[in-house]
């Protein structure tokens, strides 16, 4: 059994920063690819950045250049800096681990921006 639990959310003032942290426990071998989404009321669920197990990132074009993925491998947690957040980051975010080609997602935690 696989456990994502994320951290760090909260209301924070247009321009303002956050720093979200996920950290997988429980059977984990071979654990890929780790990554955020996010999902707004009454949108789909979108990617907005993955990291490979070789530290490889990948970004949404909307948050390129304001947010930074990394990962700390020794204690299977990821991360995700979010500088000059803007009232449409608004949303839950998502954690999901790749472990052996499964995904498992975290609860979600509440990132919410005012203008």
């Amino acid at each position: 059994q696989v456990r994502v639990v994320e951290s760090g959310g909260g209301l924070v003032q247009a321009g303002g920063s956050l720093r979200l942290s996920c950290a997988a426990s429980g059977s984990i071998f071979r654990l890929n690819a780790m990554g955020w989404y996010r999902q707004a009321p009454g949108r789909q669920r979108e990617l907005v950045a993955d990291i490979t197990s070789g530290g490889k990132t990948n970004y949404a074009d909307s948050v390129k250049g304001r947010f930074t993925i990394s990962r700390d491998f020794a204690k299977n947690t990821v991360y995700l800096q979010m500088n000059s957040l803007k009232p449409e980051d608004t949303a839950v975010y998502l954690c999901n681990v790749n472990v052996a080609a499964v995904g498992f997602w975290g609860q979600g935690t509440q990132v919410t921006v005012s203008s």
